[in-house]
């Protein structure tokens, strides 16, 4: 771990953003699950929400680029677990959708704690993920197709949400507590010596300013 590398890791987890999520019901395709995840990763998601397919799904790791080490997936059984549990954190729950309700999606405030739902490739968002949503937005088209590659739609809206946080500063500091960002950076920067020290029930060491490990801690 050079001390560079260790910088940029800190860096980049003290600018993810705790109540930005996208939930992912039964997105069934790997390439644009791992997609989405490297969008998160881009737009400073820390952890993104999954309802599975039926049959499962993989990352395709020449899509992810390894952004499964850097965004926490969670994993739900149905959507309406998953909505209840967002909605327990005091997210709102948007659901990309074009329904007779829907918004454009450059005129919702992503300042606020919010939860993106993207639907599956061919279906989109499930009916019971739509009406457990608090709202229903749309990106507007004005070719022939009705929408857009679910990966790319999703970019698209992270970096709306993006864009309006880093105008308001959200960006600027850290919004973890210290505890949990020290140890998602001990995560982050040894997560094979993470791994061994959860499987053994130890606590991880104490790490330097340049991110070396303190051998006698």
């Amino acid at each position: 771990m050079t001390p560079e590398r260790f910088a940029r890791l800190r860096q980049a987890l003290s600018r993810r953003q705790p109540d930005l999520t996208v939930l992912m019901d039964q997105v069934n395709k790997s390439h644009n699950f791992s997609a989405i995840l490297r969008n998160c990763d881009a737009a400073g998601v820390l952890g993104v929400h999954v309802v599975p397919p039926e049959r499962g799904l993989d990352l395709h790791h020449g899509t992810s680029a390894g952004s499964k080490k850097w965004v926490q997936v969670h994993r739900h059984p149905d959507i309406a677990s998953a909505v209840h549990a967002l909605k327990r954190q005091g997210l709102t729950v948007l659901a990309a959708h074009p329904s007779t309700s829907s918004v454009d999606f450059r005129e919702i405030d992503y300042t606020k704690p919010t939860a993106i739902m993207m639907g599956a490739e061919l279906h989109g968002v499930s009916d019971e993920g739509l009406a457990l949503a608090d709202q229903h937005l749309l990106i507007p088209m004005l070719g022939m197709v009705h929408s857009l590659n679910v990966s790319v739609a999703t970019a698209l809206i992270l970096f709306e949400a993006a864009r309006q946080r880093s105008d308001a500063g959200l960006y600027n500091t850290c919004r973890l507590e210290a505890e949990d960002f020290e140890r998602r950076l001990f995560e982050w920067a040894y997560p094979s010596i993470a791994s061994a020290r959860r499987q053994e029930g130890r606590p991880y060491p104490g790490l330097t300013e340049g991110g070396e490990i303190i051998r006698d801690w």
